[in-house]
């Protein structure tokens, strides 16, 4: 990309000025590289003078004036500036900026694509919500998040599993087998307690409704006292069921459906793992209960792994399941994304996994915060006292599965977001996703016309682009494989809703000021490649976000 060759350029340039006896040797840190915030002060700016001024012993502004007389010629390079108090500000070529449109339209749906991920095998794991109820709002969230960034990971070379971790083992389990048990009988007319800390939704009662018509009365005897725990079992698999149901509603189809209960087996994961805590002498009986010594390494405290009932803690478990992903499973990089209730379980994990022989720098987790639903001004109640929650597919049976996408990606996951439903149906320029479908969808017509009409030329000259706003779309539309390294840098998918929404201003903006199909058939054939450029980039984006790019709306 133009980015390294500049940086390239200018560390060379600072090689040559200290060999020159100019500017005194050291060793110079990164060189970084940054847009201007406003676009006089051109395409691409560095501020190393102001890094280096301590180093050289020299006004920043002399450091970048040296600098500038060093750098070298480049073809793509119209002009270098020195700005206050010490930044060299690049401006490209704009016939250079034309002929990158043909690049765009060759490359088609592998524009932007590099492989800076080498086959580095990245397992991403995300929602992964208790299998004892429906998927939330803020599980969406996390929805869009893990997939959009396993999206652009993909296409980025890395070798990526998507997974989910099925908790499907520990007391949550059993209660739910109760509250199943106790809404089942209620239909042949018993009357049983719901257990306390019990699941009291209505969909208990429909997976309840749902066996008895498959199976009858087949479980209605209790087993020592106890429901038959193939009745819960039978319930799990049917919520699992609603919860691939509701994920690939939204576009969220995983590799891997992980088992809690695989890791229990004797001689598995979590046997392995515990053994590992022991042989480090990191594990204490205490108060009845089984306590792993994570004070001893740093942290805050001791954590329970096993409590004085025998059951093993969530602790416990993510320890094993963690073990799994990293010496059994053996992958590269390992991508947890957590809500934000989760923050405090971060270090543990990782203090965890480096004693057990996993790399924690290997790990990272992103959390992200929570969702509140508006209507308008209006704050929409995420439950109720029944039990009832605002599911995920309440969400996108009212917005659509696109515009849930887009809203859930739009906010860093470190901020709270606020989804306006209101605003996410409407079809109007308010409405962001509406407002860069509606971009796509415009573009798409005009091609369509424009090949019906023969209007397409071999050979366009680019040249003629010149209009502010031709430029400015143009440099929008080469900013594509910049915004995906700073997704994967960063695991910040949610620049890509805020460059689609700029690439749809710029294109809006040309599209007021330059008329695309004119008596002027070069101008219109350089515009209408623009245009097929334009149609890729957009395109790209929303899919890769795993939202539909329209041809018609």
């Amino acid at each position: 990309m133009i980015r390294e060759k500049i940086v390239g350029l200018v560390s060379t340039a600072l090689n040559s000025a200290q060999d020159a006896g100019e500017i005194p040797h050291f060793v110079s840190p990164e060189i970084t590289i940054e847009h201007p915030q406003r676009i006089e002060h051109g395409d691409f700016s560095i501020n190393l003078p102001l890094r280096i001024q301590g180093l050289a012993k020299m006004k920043a502004i002399d450091v970048a004036n040296i600098l500038q007389k060093h750098i070298e010629p480049y073809s793509a390079i119209e002009k270098i500036e020195v700005a206050h108090p010490g930044f060299l500000n690049f401006y490209l070529e704009e016939t250079w900026v034309c002929d990158q449109i043909t690049l765009i339209v060759n490359a088609g749906d592998y524009f932007a694509f590099s492989d800076i991920g080498n086959g580095t095998n990245v397992q991403i794991e995300y929602v992964s919500a208790n299998p004892t109820g429906p998927i939330h709002v803020g599980n969406g969230r996390g929805a869009a998040i893990g997939s959009t960034l396993a999206n652009v990971m993909d296409f980025l070379g890395f070798n990526v599993q998507q997974e989910y971790y099925v908790n499907d083992a520990g007391t949550q389990v059993s209660i739910f087998g109760r509250t199943l048990y106790a809404r089942y009988a209620e239909l042949f007319g018993k009357q049983i307690q719901i257990p306390d800390n019990g699941y009291p939704g209505a969909y208990i009662i429909e997976l309840a409704k749902n066996i008895q018509e498959q199976y009858g009365d087949a479980f209605l005897e209790l087993v020592d006292n106890e429901p038959n725990p193939e009745l819960g079992k039978i319930g799990i698999d049917l919520q699992l069921t609603n919860i691939k149901d509701d994920l690939s509603a939204i576009g969220v189809d995983y590799d891997s459906w992980f088992s809690e209960q695989s890791l229990m087996v004797k001689g598995g994961a979590y046997d392995t793992s515990l053994k590992l805590l022991m042989d480090a002498k990191l594990v204490l009986k205490r108060e009845g209960a089984i306590w792993f010594n994570s004070s001893d390494l740093g942290e805050s405290k001791d954590n329970v792994l096993i409590r004085s009932d025998g059951q093993p803690t969530y602790y416990a478990t993510d320890i094993a399941y963690h073990y799994d992903k990293f010496l059994v499973r053996k992958f590269d990089r390992v991508i947890d994304i957590w809500g934000a209730d989760h923050q405090g379980h971060v270090s543990r994990v990782k203090t965890a996994l480096q004693t057990v022989g996993g790399d924690p720098d290997s790990l990272d987790v992103l959390l992200y915060q929570l969702v509140n639903l508006r209507r308008g001004d209006e704050i929409v109640p995420l439950s109720k006292r029944a039990g009832e929650i605002v599911t995920l597919r309440n969400v996108i049976d009212e917005v659509g599965a696109d515009a849930a996408r887009f809203f859930f990606l739009s906010s860093s996951a470190n901020q709270t977001m606020d989804f306006d439903l209101e605003l996410a149906k409407s079809q109007s320029d308010e409405n962001p996703v509406y407002y860069v479908q509606y971009a796509h969808a415009r573009i798409s017509s005009i091609l369509v016309k424009a090949e019906e009409d023969s209007l397409f030329k071999s050979n366009p000259k680019l040249s003629l682009l010149n209009h502010p706003s031709e430029q400015l779309l143009i440099r929008k539309l080469l900013l594509l494989p910049e915004i995906l390294e700073n997704v994967i840098a960063d695991l910040a998918p949610h620049h890509l809703p805020h460059y689609s929404k700029d690439l749809a201003t710029a294109f809006h903006s040309f599209y007021t000021q330059c008329r695309v199909i004119s008596e002027d058939k070069e101008l219109t054939a350089a515009r209408l490649i623009l245009l097929q450029a334009s149609q890729i980039v957009l395109a790209k984006t929303l899919g890769l976000m795993g939202i539909s790019a329209p041809r018609k709306m």
